[in-house]
């Protein structure tokens, strides 16, 4: 009879140190053997040939299996629907428990729920747990039991959670003599999927203590390096949010708010799934007249709305992957606002665009740029491009970075007057908002 193992899922956790899941597979009794899946569900869905999140992912799984090979073990990297790659695996191995890591976004729900009645009906036990979020799901409540839908309150019980159960780390890499020693596999190539190598560096994923304690006077400056940039890392789990919050304990408090932010609009996708669906949060905003046109739809993606710091944010975008949070916060204003192009379309364009797309918090941006979501700014609150400027920019550093022809006859002029469309988006948010919202 061959050996019997566990099966341990990577996804977005792509690191061998504390890794909750890992560990517990790693304690479970069994050598333990890593996989991760190309899902093509997902793969197959991407224009883009060159996209910069497959290649990071590709290089975040090259580096783990260059650490399990030097440790006599291997990864398993399969390219193909999840479902079909479960039963080779299972048909290849003694599979005797599989552990992976809570994912929240409702394509992994479902799939999860698949694959774990697949593994239970062959005997197969099949355990998820919480690693990417400090707190999650209905862990942080109000008092009535309900969900959190501000976070200022929702912000303050977190905290006090924090202060009570501490930060637990899981210590897997302590544990690597558990892994299955076996000969190392080939991990699949990009070119196999159908991609190919950008070609671009990635943020490093070293935590600069001296960013982080600065970051409450930095952070909103997009000229200086005043972010940590480890967004994609923990999007895809290179970096383990534990860690990181107690950096935040200990350098800066503005700083660890961010992370709160991060498990604050993953417990609103949890407990109100249809921000997740193309919905608003708040179903009366579902009434607005958008305008959606096209062509300032495009200018717009192109940097060619004559409002140089818009301009320069979604440069920096289509360039690099990422933009700085305060020009998302302008851009995405701008869209909703002066242009009164629907929300969904900007949410759509940052998804296929940002290297650090996170469902969650790319929905939870939007939807409070747009005045739908929970915990939106109002819907009067139209941000000017040239006060956020003169504001955060105010030697245009930033934008001579991007814009370099901005002071050139080949600039555009300004597409839309502040005043004027600030007025139309007034009068149009007023007009939707006093309708009786759809059942």
């Amino acid at each position: 009879m061959s050996q019997r193992i566990a099966l341990f899922w990577h996804r977005r956790d792509l690191r061998l140190h504390d890794n909750a899941g890992l560990y517990h597979a790693l304690k479970s009794g069994f050598e333990v053997l890593p996989v991760f899946i190309f899902d093509a569900e997902i793969l197959d869905k991407l224009d883009d040939k060159q996209d910069r999140r497959v290649a990071f992912i590709h290089k975040a799984i090259t580096e783990m299996q260059t650490l399990l090979v030097a440790a006599g073990s291997t990864m398993i990297v399969r390219y193909g629907k999840p479902a079909d790659v479960w039963a080779q695996l299972c048909a290849e191995f003694e599979v005797a428990e599989v552990h992976t890591n809570h994912d929240y976004e409702q394509y992994a729900r479902h799939r999860d729920a698949q694959i774990g009645a697949y593994l239970n009906a062959n005997g197969t036990a099949f355990y998820t747990h919480k690693d990417q979020a400090i707190f999650e799901k209905t862990e942080i409540v109000s008092g009535a039991g309900t969900p959190y839908t501000v976070f200022t309150p929702y912000s303050r019980k977190w905290k006090e959670a924090l202060a009570a159960a501490g930060l637990k780390s899981y210590p897997s890499e302590k544990h690597a003599d558990n892994f299955l020693k076996t000969d190392p596999r080939a991990v699949v190539a990009l070119a196999e999927m159908g991609f190919e190598d950008p070609g671009l560096s990635f943020p490093t994923r070293e935590v600069r203590r001296e960013i982080i304690q600065k970051y409450e006077t930095l952070r909103d400056l997009p000229a200086v390096p005043g972010t940590s940039r480890l967004s994609v890392h923990l999007r895809f789990g290179t970096v383990s949010i534990r860690e990181l919050a107690r950096l935040g304990m200990e350098l800066s408090e503005k700083w660890l708010n961010e992370l709160i932010w991060r498990d604050f609009y993953m417990q609103i996708l949890w407990n109100f799934p249809h921000v997740g669906q193309g919905r608003a949060f708040r179903k009366e905003y579902e009434m607005i007249e958008w305008r959606n046109n096209a062509a300032e739809f495009q200018r717009w993606c192109n940097g060619q709305t004559g409002y140089p710091i818009v301009d320069a944010g979604m440069r920096e975008l289509n360039a690099t992957g990422f933009m700085h949070n305060r020009v998302r916060m302008v851009v995405a204003s701008f869209l909703t606002k002066h242009l009164l192009i629907d929300w969904r379309w900007g949410e759509a364009y940052f998804a296929q665009k940002l290297l650090d797309f996170d469902l969650s918090a790319n929905n939870g941006g939007w939807q409070w740029a747009a005045g739908s979501g929970c915990d939106a700014a109002p819907y009067f609150r139209v941000f000017n491009p040239t006060a956020q400027t003169q504001k955060f920019d105010p030697q245009l550093v930033y934008i001579k970075k991007w814009v370099p022809e901005i002071s050139s006859f080949d600039y555009p002029r300004p597409m839309v007057d502040h005043a004027t469309a600030r007025d139309r988006c007034l009068t149009t948010y007023k007009k939707a908002l006093k309708r009786e919202p759809a059942a």
